[in-house]
């Protein structure tokens, strides 16, 4: 049986470019441990505002950039950047956009209060990711998305995305965090994810406005494997995964993270490859 060799990371927090939390290290260190086993890796995340662009030394991806993605019949031109780990000989690809995250922090304001367009960050990031991905003409055969701002990339990447020749043979896995949100997203939130591929009955769990729970569903919906990558999770999430049928990692402690996570890319791989036998 061929091996998963290629894994996308679509992350939302890597440290040192933004605070250290359970989600950066994982960020930081699990593409690290992954490409030292062999495998080859690409990492995406969002370029926050709080980013020192400077200091971390990112700069512009010019033959990856000036595409635009519309969200809401609004244009918006996707800026690719990119940054190294010297240490970990590791590449950082960042989406950036003026209007969702330039001059702007994370996902709460500097008063701890959630930016009320999170639902089209989201929607941004993760078409963005997929379309530089497209662009790089890199087919990852496992993906890895990490935190609720990705939790979005299964469903375009199994419905819109499907025929794409980067995309078509992937696997997808989520990881569930601790790190939720509290408000719920616009009750227009499943119109303006609309696109080519995706019908409104594969939404028809987005009923009026979209919460933590409801948006983490629906990225299981879609995905191949789940994690459960902290300790205190959403219960709920975890159970609508087992009785969902999706394969399951339970919560790993550090020293057997990257370890686990190495067997896991391989179990999701070989069971979902002879299913399409």
């Amino acid at each position: 049986m061929t091996k998963a060799n290629k894994v996308l990371f679509i992350t939302q927090e890597i440290t040192p470019y933004v605070p250290e939390s359970e989600m950066a290290n994982i960020g930081r260190n699990l593409p690290q441990a992954i490409q030292e086993k062999g495998r080859e890796i690409r990492t995406f995340m969002p370029k926050w505002g709080n980013i020192n662009e400077r200091r971390n030394q990112l700069h512009e991806v010019i033959r990856l950039s000036g595409m635009n993605l519309i969200i809401d019949d609004t244009d918006h031109p996707l800026i690719i950047k990119v940054a190294s780990i010297q240490s970990a000989r590791m590449q950082v690809y960042f989406i950036d956009n003026d209007d969702y995250f330039q001059n702007r922090l994370q996902t709460v304001d500097e008063n701890g209060v959630e930016y009320n367009d999170n639902d089209s960050r989201a929607i941004f990031y993760a078409r963005g990711v997929l379309e530089t991905v497209k662009k790089l003409r890199w087919c990852p055969d496992i993906i890895h998305c990490h935190g609720w701002m990705t939790a979005l990339a299964p469903l375009y990447i199994k419905k819109a995305y499907k025929d794409e020749p980067s995309f078509r043979d992937a696997k997808v896995i989520f990881s569930v965090y601790e790190d939720d949100f509290k408000n719920t997203f616009n009750e227009d939130f499943a119109a303006k994810m609309m696109l080519k591929g995706i019908s409104k009955k594969d939404l028809s769990s987005l009923n009026g406005a979209t919460d933590y729970e409801t948006l983490c569903k629906l990225a299981v919906d879609y995905s191949d494997g789940v994690i459960r990558n902290s300790e205190k999770v959403n219960e709920t999430i975890i159970d609508y995964a087992r009785q969902s049928g999706k394969q399951i990692l339970d919560y790993q402690n550090e020293e057997n993270y990257a370890d686990a996570c190495n067997e896991f890319y391989d179990q999701v791989w070989e069971a979902t490859a002879k299913k399409e036998e």
